[in-house]
């Protein structure tokens, strides 16, 4: 019977084998390299349809971050603030200034103002504002120090690595939750030891921030 394939089709199908292989290979490894430098703009300014200042308003009025965001401390997503609470100061403060044009014409029209994302996870990815917050995470160890920005941008890489930095050591970056929103709070010279009570005074269950289901829900 004469055979139906050539006598190199056994390489042949070996090297399509080893080649798909390396190529699956080659194909996470740059869609992992992709997803690293797209989630690494740190420090760069996002625009906005209103040039609004951190420093101003968190810094030289001293307005709680409470004030603007006010779910941060009870649900997952801090909130943008609505253009009612940009208005509750501006119906009295620099009235007809064209910097509030866009804010003033949201607040006439009843349309709400189109800002720009900074902080965007992967949507494999469930951060919970409220659970870093009531466990003493600061909003300056993710944010870093807000009072001091004109504008906003990511401060932190927010990639994997640097996430479990903070589950695999949360006494190195835990503080009081009376000083959360305190942007000058500074760790202690024995913040290990300090951190470290408490973890233990917050019940921060450690074998619950290193499993997989924390984050990948």
């Amino acid at each position: 019977m004469a055979q139906l394939f050539p006598p190199n089709a056994n390489a042949f199908a070996k090297w399509s084998i080893i080649g798909g292989l390396i190529l699956v290979v080659l194909l996470v490894w740059v869609m992992a390299a992709y997803a690293r430098i797209a989630n690494d703009r740190v420090g760069v300014p996002v625009e906005q349809p209103v040039a609004f200042s951190h420093r101003l308003h968190a810094g030289e009025l001293g307005l709680s971050c409470l004030y603007c965001h006010t779910s941060v401390d009870t649900a997952a997503f801090a909130g943008i603030p609505s253009t009612e609470t940009c208005m509750s100061c501006h119906t009295q403060i620099r009235v007809g200034d064209p910097r509030l044009a866009v804010v003033q014409a949201s607040w006439d029209t009843d349309t709400r103002i189109a800002w720009n994302r900074v902080h965007d996870l992967a949507d494999h990815v469930f951060f919970d504002h409220s659970a870093h917050i009531n466990s003493g995470i600061g909003c300056s160890e993710c944010h870093g120090p807000v009072h001091q920005m004109d504008g906003m941008w990511k401060n932190e890489p927010l990639t994997m690595a640097w996430c479990l930095d903070c589950h695999r050591a949360p006494e190195l970056y835990i503080r009081p939750r009376e000083e959360v929103f305190n942007m000058d709070w500074q760790r202690p010279a024995d913040q290990l030891a300090f951190g470290h009570s408490l973890v233990k005074a917050y019940d921060i269950n450690r074998d619950l921030l290193m499993q997989c289901s924390t984050c990948h829900q």
